[in-house]
């Protein structure tokens, strides 16, 4: 299967049960996670990959990347602090990798935009701008995980 548009992107997504929808929208919270340097954020990526992880399990990450979060929310000031935001938008991320899933959520799809939030931020700071490939990178994560 290609993904060549989120649309395209967004229904793959939705396809997938909550305990895959985990799987993959920790493999694209992977590709920002060096903008977060919080191991409760990597802890809570890494766990989210196990497809046998406990709801016991899932809630005890899910506690540990919510602090991080608010944590991270903290320290971005009020002046726009780039680098702090893509941090932030991380931890975010990856509290959509391992929060208890509701009907009609997609875990990933909400995942996914936050990491190209993260890169979006991570490049202003970094002067290169606002033009990422971070969605593409997504599709190409995406389809390898649909055909392991």
């Amino acid at each position: 299967m290609t993904i060549a548009n989120d649309k395209e992107f967004k229904a793959a997504l939705a396809a997938l049960d909550p305990s895959r929808q985990r799987q993959v929208a920790a493999r694209f919270v992977d590709s920002v996670l060096g903008l977060c340097g919080d191991v409760r954020v990597a802890g809570a990526v890494s766990a989210a990959k196990r497809p046998d992880i406990t709801d016991v399990e899932l809630g005890a990450m899910y506690m540990a990347a919510k602090a991080a979060s608010v944590e991270s929310y903290t320290q971005c000031g009020h002046e726009t602090e780039w680098s702090a935001q893509a941090g932030h938008f991380v931890c975010k991320a990856a509290l959509n990798c391992v929060k208890p899933a509701s009907p009609h959520d997609n875990l990933a799809w909400d995942a996914a935009m936050e990491a190209r939030m993260a890169r979006t931020c991570a490049g202003i700071a970094g002067g290169e701008g606002t033009e990422t490939r971070e969605a593409e990178q997504q599709y190409r994560i995406l389809e390898a995980f649909l055909n392991s």
